[in-house]
């Protein structure tokens, strides 16, 4: 009784001071416990680094570093306490963020290191970060899905996200190779991903030629053709199929993590000094 009136005095002062996303995923975050899971036992961070840092302590004592990207609030990176010289491993990415009908939530594994350099051990002061260049993600080893009332766990959600990153990796390798967004990401790509529901003066030039073919899925009667002349095949029944339309609609923080994923190394990889806020 005491842990469900705890729940609901949470909830009450929650949802007030958040938008309907951040409801999702904070009630996400209560109701499983993991938001009273780690201690925060100081925090580190500089004005336009981009980055503050984290030195946590887990319930079972275990003391780590979780590394917060600013430009990606759904992201946690999180890394071994660092040794005496600061050197650390990067263990995970820890992703969750929500939309209109649930969320997504999953753990990628990580390969790479760092360094994290605290003046007089834990004292106070500037400490100095960086991450090596070259980390790389390995894959994904845990994860949730919520649509609307059902929850999906297990090994049906671990095969459910891991062929949703394979579509998103796809996806967004096709992206790079485009002209760069301009204009705000969503705003930029819909258009060109799904023309047949932008705006008339939002679409692609020549989106539409008259022997272009048809099919319908999820609703709409997407155009092949178009399909066809601009993506990679292994997107061509991905899109056909409204797959593409369900990935954006429910994965849109996702895709844009991978789109940026090399500015976000690039922004772990410089030597950055950060204050120690407490």
């Amino acid at each position: 009784m005491k842990k469900g009136i705890a729940v609901l005095v949470a909830l009450f002062w929650l949802f007030p001071y958040t938008g309907c996303v951040s409801m999702v995923e904070r009630t996400g975050r209560i109701l499983d416990g993991s938001a009273f899971a780690e201690r925060v036992r100081a925090t580190y961070s500089a004005r336009g680094s981009g980055l503050e840092i984290r030195e946590v302590r887990a319930r079972d004592g275990e003391y780590s570093l979780v590394i917060l990207p600013e430009r990606f609030p759904s992201v946690q990176i999180r890394a071994s306490a660092p040794d005496d010289a600061g050197r650390f491993i990067l263990l995970s990415l820890d992703y969750l963020d929500g939309n209109e009908h649930g969320w997504n939530e999953f753990r990628l594994d990580l390969f790479g290191s760092g360094s994290f350099v605290r003046p007089n051990g834990t004292g106070r002061g500037e400490a100095t970060f960086s991450v090596a260049r070259g980390f790389e993600p390995v894959q994904i080893s845990s994860g949730r899905i919520r649509r609307y009332d059902t929850r999906i766990t297990g090994n049906e959600a671990l095969t459910y996200l891991r062929n949703r990153h394979e579509r998103i990796l796809v996806l967004t390798e096709w992206m790079r190779d485009q002209e760069p967004a301009t204009g705000g990401f969503e705003r930029h790509w819909g258009p060109i991903l799904f023309p047949e529901l932008a705006r008339r003066r939002d679409r692609p030039r020549e989106w539409l030629r008259p022997d272009d073919a048809r099919v319908r899925a999820e609703s709409v009667s997407w155009n092949t053709g178009y399909t066809e002349r601009t993506f990679p095949e292994p997107l061509w029944n991905v899109r056909n199929s409204g797959t593409l339309l369900r990935d954006w609609e429910e994965a849109l923080e996702w895709i844009r993590l991978k789109y940026e994923w090399n500015a976000l190394a690039e922004t772990l990889a410089r030597e950055t000094v950060l204050a120690r806020g407490r």
